[in-house]
């Protein structure tokens, strides 16, 4: 295998697939990705077989959830100490051994409920370190004009997997079993793990305290032991300052929040527990997740092309009604054909929404605080992912089409909040 070097000085850079290490990392992370569809279509699945319960996928998704969220920002530390091609191949190497645990337990029909919970604490636990690592390889890759381009063929290639992933793992579970599903996830992490045994470990710079220049003050200055954590609290609080000084941002991030909660649970465990009790089939799971995430990306092209879109506030309330619609419809409908309509419209919205509400973002802060900005947005998101999880698993639990049903009741009542805000003007 040969890989062609970052351009240097002087030299035209082009496209970044042109760039032997990033070429075989886009490779090996698509592979990924694609794999990662099989296991998110078989963990709910098989505890649902197992357990009959939809609480019981809701604290397993929780259990997952829990450390991700909780050690996230120790693991942006752990990055910048020990580099991110490091940590993203120990992390690969712990998955592929984890989801193999998973696949031979149920292949030999020995898989017990506590088991998965373990498995899926370390899951939260490899996640927590393996997604700030993700975002901080690529400069070490490629040069600062290819970064477009880059990001964009990996969220591609994301967003195309959970397109065309989740359909075929249905059929694969549905003809050869759940094992069959698991190991062809973790044969699917060996991709992005051999194509970076191949990308130099690169000499990361030192960290510097926030707000002190490394071009100023010399490393041996700097108190080495404490520099990430001190980094991290300072970004926290320097992200936080900033929300609660916008009335506009404080607006938006409540928002986010609520729809975080009212969405995920009912989207991972309700519709696993509507595929399974409803049509009793992993198939029909895999097309309604297909559906979604189709209706997103075809959302998310709309909103590209329409990126002088002057009613960001309008839009936002007008779908965020929509949203909740949708969810009161999947309460109420009962063949697979309207629910992957009804989800596909969903997916529309969201897509939508997010892409107009981040590039409004990116135009308002100041791009001196938009990496801490965002690094609390994302944690706030997924702090509150494992709540929803178990509000949804113990209301689909008592009963499915409640869940929908409170579900889209929360998100009518923001989006009338959200009208008698008149976010319209700030978002102009």
């Amino acid at each position: 295998m040969t890989s062609t070097p970052v351009a240097g000085p002087g030299e035209t850079a082009g496209h970044p697939f042109r760039i032997g290490y990033f070429r075989n990392l886009w490779i090996g992370a698509t592979l990924s990705l694609l794999g990662d569809q099989f296991f998110l279509v078989a963990l709910p699945w098989l505890v649902l077989r197992l357990t009959g319960s939809s609480l019981a996928l809701g604290t397993i998704l929780m259990a997952a959830a829990i450390p991700r969220a909780a050690l996230m920002l120790v693991g942006g530390a752990v990055t910048d100490r020990f580099s991110p091609r490091n940590v993203l191949i120990a992390t690969g190497v712990v998955r592929i051994i984890l989801v193999a645990t998973m696949a031979a337990l149920t292949g030999l029909e020995v898989i017990r409920l506590w088991q998965i919970y373990v498995l899926a604490c370390a899951f939260g636990v490899a996640d927590a370190f393996s997604f700030p690592a993700s975002t901080a390889l690529l400069p070490s890759l490629v040069r600062p004009e290819q970064y477009a381009a880059a990001d964009s063929m990996l969220e591609g290639s994301a967003q195309l997997s959970t397109i065309f992933g989740p359909a075929p793992a249905g059929l694969a579970i549905k003809h050869w079993g759940v094992a069959t599903a698991f190991w062809i996830d973790a044969a699917s992490f060996l991709g992005p793990v051999v194509a970076l045994l191949w990308v130099p470990d690169r000499p990361r710079q030192p960290v510097a305290q926030a707000g002190v220049s490394q071009l100023t003050l010399p490393q041996s200055s700097l108190p080495q032991s404490s520099l990430p954590q001190s980094n991290v609290l300072r970004s926290i609080a320097d992200g936080l300052r900033y929300v609660l000084q916008d009335r506009t941002l404080r607006l938006l991030f409540v928002v986010s929040a609520v729809l975080n909660l009212a969405v995920a649970g009912p989207l991972a465990v309700g519709l696993a527990a509507m595929a399974s009790f409803r049509f009793g089939s992993a198939a029909a799971y895999g097309i309604m997740l297909s559906c979604f995430e189709g209706g997103a990306l075809a959302g998310m092209l709309l909103s590209g092309a329409l990126q002088k879109f002057a009613h960001r506030g309008w839009s936002l309330i007008a779908l965020t009604f929509a949203t909740g619609l949708s969810l009161i419809g999947l309460a109420v409908v009962n063949r697979l054909v309207a629910v992957a309509v009804v989800l596909a419209f969903m997916g529309l919205c969201s897509g939508f929404v997010n892409i107009q509400i981040m590039s409004w973002i990116q135009a308002r802060v100041a791009p001196d605080m938009l990496g801490r900005l965002m690094s609390v947005l994302m944690f706030s998101a997924v702090g509150l992912t494992p709540v929803s999880f178990v509000l949804a698993g113990a209301v689909a639990e008592a009963h499915l089409a409640a869940l929908y049903l409170a579900a889209g009741a929360i998100v009518l009542i923001t989006a009338f909040a959200l009208l008698l805000a008149s976010p319209a003007k700030a978002f102009g």
